[in-house]
């Protein structure tokens, strides 16, 4: 193999590495996030229904977030419309998306992931199909 395509080929793999690296620390890690005080208790022993519906739908985001992909199960949300990161009240519109079950780990990796309380809330919601689960909303900027 020749020297420039050697050099070329280090140089792509230095750069995945590091942009691994980068996406690993700023969006899955426990650096650069400190969750509010008031957010609500989430039991270690329980699991949580979790509605996505943006990027966390990618099963490779899913497993850079959480350590795995998860099984996922397609599901509407009524009342609502998606707009762009966020969704937004809206009579008569669905989001469609899917549900994930996760851990109490995993939805602490969400909620670090979602920038709990500094950029995005949890709420929960019931589904089309009656279910409830906790869903990302963008916060209302004052």
């Amino acid at each position: 193999m020749s020297k420039p395509i050697r050099y070329t080929l280090a140089t792509l793999s230095a750069f995945t590495v590091l942009a691994v690296a980068y996406l690993w620390l700023i969006f899955a890690s426990p650096f650069f996030y400190s969750p509010p005080e008031n957010l609500p208790v989430i039991e270690d022993d329980a699991t949580y229904s979790v509605f996505v519906y943006g990027t966390l739908t990618k099963p490779w985001v899913r497993w850079l977030v959480m350590g795995r992909s998860a099984e996922v199960e397609l599901a509407e949300l009524p009342g609502f419309r998606k707009d762009e990161l966020d969704i937004q009240a809206d009579t008569g519109a669905v989001v469609k998306g899917q549900v994930i079950l996760v851990n109490a780990d995993e939805f602490r990796a969400l909620d670090r992931y979602e920038r709990l309380g500094v950029r995005y809330e949890r709420i929960e919601l019931t589904l089309q199909d009656g279910r409830s689960a906790w869903v990302y909303r963008l916060l209302k900027k004052e």
